[in-house]
Order: C-alpha cells, then sequence, then structure tokens
C-alpha cells in the first residue's frame, strides 16, 4: 500500500473525521446554499473539462460511481515548472520547462466503499537553451484534501521524460498513480474531498508561476513576459 493511501486511511479512520465527513457529504449544518452553489459550478465545470479532454483520451478508464467524485485540479503555485540555470530569470537561462495542461479523472464507490479515482494529466515538457542533457526527471507531488483545504494525505513522484534528437518539447498523457480515499460511513460522499496535483517547484519557481510570468512553450527560446518595443514610425 502506498503512502498516499496509508495516510488518507489514518486521517478518516477517526470518530471525529467520521461525524465531520458525514455533515460535509450534504453540505448542511449551517454551510447554506452558497457553498451548494458552489459545488453545482465546480461539478459542472469538472464534467465539461472530463469531457472535452476524453475526447482526446480514449484511454481513460469508465468508472461508475453512486455519488459525485472528488474534484481534482491543479494548485495554481505548482502548475508550471520553470528551471533556470544559475535562478537567473531569463529565457536565455532556461534549462527544463513543464506544465500541467489538462486534467481528468474518473471515480467508483458505492455502499462504504473507499472511492477509488483515477486521474489523467496532459503534460508539456520542453528543454531550454541550457539544458545539459535530453533526459529529464519532473517531481510532481498528489495531495488529498478536504472540502476544508486540510490536507490528508501526499505524496511525490517522479516523471521521466526523454527528448528526441532535434526536439525540445514533448507533450504526453499520462495515467497518473491512482488515489484510494477510505470513507468514515457510507454517508460521506466523493464532494467532501479535493485532489490537487502540481510540480514539486522551489520557492523561487512557486513565485514566478503566482507571478504571471511566462515564457513561449518552446522552452525559453523566446520571452512573452516582455512585450518587444513597436518599430519607430517613419
Amino acid at each position: 500500500m502506498s503512502p498516499l493511501r496509508t495516510l488518507v486511511m489514518i486521517a478518516l479512520s477517526g470518530a471525529s473525521l467520521s461525524s465531520a465527513g458525514a455533515a460535509y457529504a450534504q453540505y448542511g449544518g449551517g454551510e447554506g446554499e452558497s457553498r451548494q452553489d458552489q459545488q453545482q459550478q465546480e461539478e459542472e465545470q469538472q464534467r465539461k473539462t472530463n469531457e472535452e479532454f476524453n475526447t482526446n483520451a480514449p484511454g481513460m478508464p469508465k468508472l461508475h460511481n453512486v455519488g459525485p467524485c472528488p474534484y481534482v485540479k491543479t494548485l495554481y503555485d505548482a502548475a508550471r515548472y520553470i528551471q533556470f540555470e544559475g535562478g537567473r530569470e531569463a529565457s536565455a537561462a532556461v534549462q527544463y520547462s513543464g506544465e500541467i495542461e489538462d486534467l481528468a479523472s474518473g471515480c467508483a464507490y458505492k455502499a462504504d466503499e473507499p472511492i477509488q479515482v483515477r486521474i489523467q494529466a496532459l503534460f508539456a515538457f520542453g528543454r531550454g537553451p541550457q539544458a545539459r542533457s535530453s533526459r529529464k526527471d519532473f517531481p510532481y507531488w498528489i495531495a488529498v484534501t478536504d472540502r476544508n483545504r486540510a490536507v490528508l494525505a501526499k505524496e511525490t513522484f517522479v516523471q521521466p521524460v526523454v527528448f528526441p534528437a532535434g526536439k525540445d518539447r514533448v507533450t504526453m498523457t499520462v495515467n497518473l498513480p491512482s488515489v484510494t480515499i477510505p470513507r468514515a460511513t457510507p454517508q460521506v460522499s466523493g464532494s467532501n474531498f479535493e485532489i490537487l496535483i502540481g510540480f514539486e517547484v522551489t520557492p523561487q519557481m512557486a513565485d514566478f508561476n503566482r507571478l504571471g510570468k511566462r515564457f513561449l512553450a518552446n522552452a525559453g527560446q523566446t520571452s512573452a513576459s516582455t512585450p518587444q518595443a513597436p518599430p519607430p514610425s517613419q
């Protein structure tokens, strides 16, 4: 059993979380209609995203469940991985880049069974001017949280990437490690949980993402964050 699955099981085994989970399941206990509206909007957006993404992802397993699935999304600060040589933020200093472009997910559970979640990610990886190798291991993590954003479990994985000769960009669809979320009672639905996915980034990378800085897809060949000055008028 993986650490991610083990930690989730431990986190949900206590009586206090059991009673709280049952309350979360229907968003009752004073949460109000605004919370229900938010949940419905998020689930509808997730459904549309999955439908659109699955048109290009025929390998996504079809799962069946009796209730809503956990909401699966990327964490903005960790959705991109831009590695610079010497920490210098410049297009000419880019070594490697990675981006989570889309996610699709499905879940299955019934009665008091655990929630089984399968996730498929669309990654785009780049090799910049300062890359030292045609191979790079990109670290990423998967975390399970409750709807209050408390982290129940988190585990780090590695996605190896090999750039073919003459190519500085690789796009791939990856079946991520499955996630199992035990439930304290049958009344606890998948909507009580969120699954967050992101790259294992340094504080500098997180700040770079948070500030909205970007480079174009060709792994740092051109800077998109610095607009070019218009030519002088004649």
